[in-house]
């Protein structure tokens, strides 16, 4: 996958392949000058993009503290004297932390203000940012495009209740995630939901992305409403399809991401 730039109406964006098939996300504020790093996997990939770029690295907002997402972290933090953000409930796994968040707090960046939203399951502390204005969410690992961060600290039910509060944003919102699954995640839906015209529609723009080496998101939340079987544990169709029908829509979650985990 090569880098790409995005350009919105009051933010840039350049996105890049790191380590094995992480993302890295830079946004930048024009009016100020104010650069983030969401995440930081690995310090030469961020450095390279920055180069790129022209930007100057201001900022790192940490969505979790696994290290495929923190182990650029250090060395961004000392070269550039960055403002290190993070979940308030992971801060001591994370390092060179200045600023602690949790759900319902902001953080600017320059101009741009982002929202937190406490996206707990993936692991515990898990935050996610999104830039309402810019119509911007970064999930980390919380939402792929057509899949979901595996349950590995919390529960089903913890992560559909994080997964509802993602689905409730604004279908035009342009979703960031922390890797490239969504082949795979594809693969996988179409054995639940091979009847889903969404979903056949973005396999269709997939394989066309991938022949043409970009990268598979951002990807539209409304897109993804109609098209990732793990937001539409509640339709009775996905129920019925996992054998579950007229069980809580939370059951059907866990069943349906623990035949992805077998997948």
């Amino acid at each position: 996958m090569d880098s790409v730039s995005i350009t919105l109406s009051n933010a840039q964006i350049r996105l890049f392949p790191c380590l094995r098939d992480n993302y890295g996300v830079l946004v930048h504020d024009p009016a100020s000058g104010a650069t983030a790093a969401i995440d930081a996997p690995e310090a030469a990939a961020v450095e390279a993009a920055l180069t790129a770029s022209g930007w100057k690295l201001s900022d790192i907002l940490v969505t979790h503290h696994h290290g495929d997402h923190t182990g650029g972290i250090a060395e961004l933090k000392r070269r550039h004297r960055a403002r290190v953000v993070a979940p308030r409930e992971e801060a001591a796994k994370i390092p060179d932390v200045d600023e602690k968040v949790a759900e319902g707090g902001t953080v600017t960046l320059g101009t741009l203000s982002a929202q937190v939203i406490a996206t707990p399951g993936h692991t515990l502390g898990q935050i996610n940012y999104y830039f309402p204005a810019a119509k911007l969410l970064f999930a980390g690992d919380t939402l792929f495009s057509i899949g979901c961060g595996r349950v590995i600290e919390g529960t089903p039910e913890m992560m559909w209740q994080s997964l509802l509060k993602l689905r409730a944003l604004p279908d035009d919102t342009a979703m960031f995630c922390g890797h490239e699954y969504t082949e795979a995640n594809i693969r996988f839906a179409m054995t639940i939901e091979p009847d889903n015209p969404a979903l056949a529609a973005r396999a269709a723009e997939v394989k066309r992305q991938v022949a043409a080496r970009k990268p598979t998101i951002p990807a539209l939340m409304g897109e993804e409403k109609r098209a990732n079987v793990f937001l539409r544990a509640d339709d009775p169709a996905v129920a019925a399809a996992v054998g579950l029908a007229g069980q809580p829509a939370a059951q059907v979650f866990a069943e349906v991401r623990a035949r992805k985990n077998r997948f």
